[in-house]
């Protein structure tokens, strides 16, 4: 039997009041006052702010799983995140990722 593991994916708009809004820094570092607000984004996803941002797409489930934050790609207009219980790859016709579910749309 396999085991079952969760992921999820998360795309955040960039250019947007959310994104360039104001976020609690985990460490303080001297060179975070010149950080651009997609890079400050960024750093605060990477510090596991991610559900502290937007607490309302994690779900409330019976036997809580702890979701880590593998990957972060930044695209031209929004950033993809892929969290999960472990790093695994992402099923390209189910993602919602328009760089990878376009390229599915166009083989079929």
């Amino acid at each position: 039997m396999e085991n079952i593991t969760t992921q999820q994916e998360i795309l955040i708009v960039t250019g947007t009041g959310f994104a360039s809004r104001q976020y609690s820094e985990r460490d303080e570092m001297d060179n975070s006052r010149s950080l651009s607000p997609n890079e400050k984004l960024q750093e605060a996803c990477w510090n596991g702010q991610v559900q502290e941002m937007i607490p309302e797409i994690f779900y409330p489930t019976d036997h809580p799983v702890k979701l880590y934050l593998w990957q972060l790609k930044e695209a031209s207009h929004f950033l993809s995140l892929e969290l999960g219980e472990c790093p695994s790859d992402i099923d390209s016709y189910l993602s919602i990722d328009p760089y990878l579910f376009l390229m599915q749309a166009t083989e079929n």
